[in-house]
């Protein structure tokens, strides 16, 4: 499959995956296999960001035998007004957001194995927020993973959890040379 570059700045191009315009056979596919990657993990509950992570884990989540995940949401919802918040930002999105964990689903991850899946790990500030949102409501984060990991920048937001990380493939982020092509930049 060939994802469009899209330019971030003068000097940042990124390959864009979006998950949502993917065919249901594609997301299908994706989710077995990153269900795969999980299995050995003993994951109890799938946790994901909305809005690019939704697909990913409605699949992983079906192949793994879950009747259910968990949402990460990004803007405020009136039954968010009591959420633990999180900031956050993200490499597509520019300013500061913030992952919002409803109080009232807090018990579906504390005291239990959950994994947080989205689409692509680039800088790892998503994952980051995310993790941590989860580990304040009790939850014992045993993997991340992503369809693709972008450079490999988000080894040192995530720290001690990079180890966490698993996806189905890297791809890199691009460098304009002056001669207008680009060059890939595999380590962000």
């Amino acid at each position: 499959m060939a994802l469009p570059v899209v330019e971030l700045s003068a000097d940042l191009s990124i390959a864009l995956l979006v998950t949502v315009d993917q065919s249901l056979a594609f997301m299908a596919q994706a989710g077995r296999e990153l269900a795969e990657l999980l299995e050995p993990a003993g994951v109890e509950v799938v946790a994901t960001a909305a809005t690019m992570g939704l697909p990913v884990a409605v699949e992983v989540s079906r192949v793994l035998g879950k009747d259910g995940y968990l949402v990460l949401h990004k803007t405020p919802k009136i039954h968010l007004r009591d959420a633990l918040v999180e900031p956050l930002r993200s490499i597509t999105t520019g300013p500061v957001q913030h992952l919002r964990l409803d109080r009232a689903r807090v018990h579906c991850v504390s005291g239990r194995r959950v994994a947080f899946v989205d689409d692509v790990v680039s800088t790892g500030s998503s994952a980051a927020a995310a993790v941590s949102l989860l580990r304040r409501a009790g939850a014992e984060v045993v993997a991340i993973a992503a369809l693709l990991s972008e450079t490999e920048a988000w080894r040192a937001t995530l720290g001690d959890d990079a180890h966490l990380v698993r996806t189905l493939g890297a791809i890199p982020v691009f460098r304009p040379r002056p001669d207008g092509s680009t060059d890939e930049d595999w380590t962000g």
